[in-house]
C-alpha cells in the first residue's frame, strides 16, 4: 500500500484524503490548526453553486476594479500598492480573458460532477451539514445585469446546467421574504447550500474511520521530493522539527500553495483574494420567519446567502486584492449588514458574527489539479470562489491521477511507509 501525504486540512485537503483512502492508499494529512477547516473553509457563503461557475476573466471585471479602486466599501477592491506577485497575477488574468467562455463551460461541468460525489459521500458517511436543496436565485435590479446573466446562462447550458429566467412576481413566489424592486432573476433549482465547516469536519471523521492519519497542530515548514520519495518537515508546538517520508504528496494548502510549490520546483501562481461573511444569529421567531430559506446571489453587490438550519443566516461575498491580509475591516462588513437590513428588514441584526477568509485564486480562475514536475508530487489547490462547489470533483480527479501514477510506477512507488526523524 502506497503512502501519501496530504498537506492542508481545509475542504480540498480533507476531500483529497478521503478520495485517496477510498482507493486504498495509506494517507497522512497534516494540518497546522487544532481542527479541520479553520481558515477559508470556516465560514464561506455556503453555496454549492454550479450556477456561479462564470469565471471572472472578463473586461467588465477589469473596468469595475479600476472604477472602485478608491472606494473602501466596493464589492471588488484592489489595493493599488504594487507587488511583483500581484502584477504577474493580473497580467495572466488579462491574458486569460480570451478563454472566458471555455473556462466557464468547463467549470460548470466540474461543479455538476462534484455535487454528485459530495452528496453520495455525505449520505454514505452520515455527515450532517445543514444541507438545503432549495435552489439558488440570482437577483438583478436592472436590464444590463439581467441581459449579461442571460448570456452566462447560455454558457452554463453548454456545461449541462439548467437555469431559468424568472419575473419579479416569480421571484417573490420563490422567496417571499425578499424585499425591494427587481428587474428579474434566474433560478437554478438543482443548486443547494450547507455549512462547509460542518461538512469538512464530518468528512474528516469519516476519513479517519477509513484509516487516514490526521496530524493536527503540525506547522509544515518545508516540502521536498526527489521524484521517488517525498519529505515533509513539520514543527509541532514548541518541539523541534521532524521530517516524515512518503511515497508521494499532494499540496492542498490554499494561499500557501505558491510558496510550497516553489520549494518543489513548480510554479503555482495562486493569489489570496479576501472575502468577508457575516453570520446573523436569528434570535427570535420573527427573525427566523423573515430570513430567506432559498439561497440568493446578488450580482450587483457580489453577495451570496445561505440559511444554515433554523437559527443562522449567512451572507458572504466581496473580493479584496490586498495580499495575505486576514484583517476584518469594519468598512467591509458594514455593507453586508446594510444589505440584510435592506433586503430582509424583518431580520434582527443585533447579533452578527463577522469573518474574513482568503480565497486561493489562479489567474484563469481554474483550480490547479494534477502532477508537478516531480513524479510523486501533485496539486489540488487554487479553487478561488468555488472551493466547496468543486472540491469533490477535483479530489476524485487527483486521486485517480495518483492511482494511475502508482500503477505505472510499480514497484518504484511501493513500500515507502511513513518514517519520522528529528531534524
Amino acid at each position: 500500500m502506497q503512502s501519501i501525504a496530504v498537506i492542508g486540512g481545509g475542504i480540498t485537503g480533507v476531500t483529497t484524503a478521503y478520495a485517496l483512502a477510498k482507493r486504498g492508499f495509506s494517507v497522512t494529512l497534516f494540518e497546522r490548526h487544532r481542527y479541520a477547516a479553520m481558515e477559508t473553509s470556516f465560514a464561506n457563503g455556503g453555496q454549492l453553486s454550479a450556477s456561479n461557475a462564470e469565471v471572472w476573466n472578463h473586461w467588465s471585471t477589469v473596468w469595475k476594479g479600476m472604477k472602485w479602486m478608491l472606494r473602501g466599501d466596493a464589492p471588488l477592491l484592489v489595493n493599488p500598492k504594487p507587488s511583483w506577485h500581484k502584477l504577474s497575477w493580473f497580467a495572466e488574468f488579462v491574458g486569460n480573458i480570451g478563454r472566458y467562455k471555455q473556462n466557464t463551460v468547463e467549470t460548470t461541468r466540474l461543479a455538476i460532477a462534484a455535487r454528485e460525489h459530495l452528496f453520495a459521500w455525505a449520505q454514505a458517511e452520515g455527515v450532517d451539514f445543514d444541507l438545503k436543496r432549495e435552489g439558488i436565485l440570482h437577483i438583478y435590479r436592472d436590464k444590463a445585469g439581467f441581459d449579461h446573466a442571460a448570456e452566462v446562462s447560455k454558457l452554463l447550458a453548454q456545461g449541462g446546467l439548467e437555469r431559468r429566467a424568472v419575473t419579479p412576481d416569480e421571484m417573490r413566489a420563490i422567496e417571499p421574504t425578499l424585499a425591494g424592486r427587481y428587474y428579474g432573476g434566474f433560478y437554478t433549482e438543482s443548486d443547494s447550500t450547507g455549512d462547509i465547516h460542518k461538512f469538512t469536519n464530518g468528512l474528516a471523521a469519516a476519513a479517519q474511520r477509513l484509516g487516514v492519519r490526521i496530524l493536527y497542530g503540525q506547522d509544515v515548514e518545508r516540502l521536498a521530493s526527489d521524484g521517488r520519495q517525498a519529505r515533509v518537515t513539520v514543527r509541532a508546538g514548541h518541539g523541534g522539527a521532524q521530517e516524515h517520508r512518503f511515497d508521494g504528496l499532494v499540496v492542498c494548502t490554499g494561499v500557501a500553495s505558491r510558496d510550497f510549490a516553489a520549494q518543489l520546483g513548480d510554479r503555482v501562481n495562486v493569489y489570496p483574494v479576501k472575502g468577508y461573511s457575516i453570520t446573523v444569529n436569528l434570535l427570535d421567531a420573527a427573525s427566523q420567519a423573515a430570513a430567506p430559506t432559498v439561497s440568493l446571489l446578488d450580482d450587483e453587490t457580489k453577495l451570496v446567502t445561505s440559511r444554515l438550519g433554523t437559527e443562522r443566516f449567512r451572507v458572504a461575498g466581496t473580493a479584496e486584492f490586498n495580499g495575505v491580509n486576514r484583517d476584518i475591516r469594519a468598512d467591509r462588513i458594514r455593507p453586508l449588514v446594510d444589505w440584510v437590513n435592506e433586503c430582509f428588514p424583518g431580520v434582527n441584526t443585533r447579533q452578527v458574527v463577522p469573518w474574513a477568509g482568503l480565497r486561493p485564486m489562479m489567474p484563469n480562475l481554474m483550480p490547479r489539479v494534477g502532477a508537478g514536475r516531480r513524479a510523486n508530487v501533485f496539486y489540488n489547490t487554487g479553487h478561488g470562489h468555488l472551493g466547496w462547489t468543486l472540491s469533490a470533483a477535483t479530489a476524485e480527479m487527483v486521486a485517480e491521477q495518483i492511482r494511475d501514477a502508482s500503477e505505472r510506477a510499480q514497484p518504484r512507488f511501493a513500500g515507502g511507509g511513513v518514517a519520522a526523524a528529528s531534524a
